[in-house]
């Protein structure tokens, strides 16, 4: 690049909200385009790790690399639990002068004041095609349900649950084994690469806004721990769509012949010969395919699982024959 180019965003004070990776990515996307982020907000520093020591996010680590100014409220609401937080993540915004907020991932309702306070109101990165997968976990539901396709939706904060304008969408083919990380990665990508060009074309007047349909809407809500332990009574299609969605987190669960294994990687597929196995039972093994287990429906052929405390290893080295 010349070096003397005028970078898409410069001068531009843009103001960014967001806590883990996924939003950490769109923040050097905007600093590389030449935005200035005058704050960022995130979510307060929480215990992570074997040592459970606090840990700052992902959004926090990337603002202090780059020498921007942090705020972790723990909550918005001026007439909250925490209104003196709220009050001075106010003082700060207010200085900030902000011509947009870029909110991706943030872990926090952002109540009308915020929504209301830059000159162009506030935008939001969305890890799916909205109407579809509104909500927390837009990524892990749509792998789940077994959509072809996701993508990145650009869109104007309002008052509701990701309801607000679509200001700009694209589409991405979910792979055949894809997981939600890999999934993540490429969503993550997409997403800083269309905030910049969104909020380049917010700048030049040529965004457009298009109200967003209620037909379609599902709610993407949040994984619960709970949700990890599979059920040898579904079907073996729904399983290993499961796996691919809980990877890498919280882990898709089981227990086969008395152990209980975390599942990194398995597939639905037919066994060879007759079908003996009571559901829950391992009926094959074979060194290409793993380990296959009789399910509600089909059979679940796992191929990477851990014990406690151990490491992913190849399902037969757990579960010889």
């Amino acid at each position: 690049m010349n070096g003397d180019a005028v970078l898409p965003l410069s001068g531009l004070r843009v103001g960014f909200a967001g806590t883990p990776v996924f939003a950490a990515v769109a923040l050097e996307a905007l600093c590389q385009a030449g935005a200035v982020v005058p704050v960022v907000l995130t979510q307060p520093d929480r215990p992570a790790g074997r040592g459970m020591q606090l840990q700052a996010s992902a959004v926090k680590q990337t603002a202090i690399e780059k020498g921007l100014q942090v705020a972790q409220p723990l909550s918005l609401k001026l007439d909250g639990r925490h209104p003196e937080d709220a009050r001075q993540a106010q003082a700060v915004l207010e200085q900030a002068d902000l011509d947009v907020m870029v909110v991706a991932a943030y872990g926090l309702i952002l109540p009308p004041w915020v929504l209301a306070l830059p000159r162009w109101g506030c935008v939001n990165i969305h890890g799916s095609l909205l109407p579809r997968w509104r909500g927390a976990a837009p990524i892990h539901r749509a792998i789940e349900a077994g959509d072809r396709f996701t993508g990145i939706t650009i869109m104007q904060m309002d008052e509701g649950l990701d309801t607000g304008d679509i200001i700009s969408m694209q589409p991405l083919e979910i792979g055949p084994h894809e997981t939600t990380g890999a999934l993540h990665d490429r969503l993550s990508a997409l997403g800083a690469e269309m905030v910049v060009k969104a909020l380049t074309a917010m700048r030049q007047g040529t965004a457009t806004r298009t109200p967003q349909p209620n037909e379609g809407a599902t709610y993407a809500k949040k994984i619960e721990k709970t949700e990890a332990q599979l059920d040898w009574q579904r079907p073996a299609e729904a399983l290993a769509r499961c796996v691919r969605a809980f990877n890498p987190q919280p882990g898709a669960s089981v227990t086969l012949e008395g152990q209980a294994l975390k599942v990194w990687a398995a597939q639905a597929g037919p066994v060879e010969g007759p079908d003996l196995g009571e559901v829950g039972r391992r009926v094959a093994t074979d060194p290409a395919r793993g380990v296959a287990v009789r399910c509600g429906h089909g059979w679940l052929w796992l191929q990477e699982v851990q014990r406690p405390g151990g490491k992913r290893l190849p399902a037969l080295t757990v579960l010889p024959p």
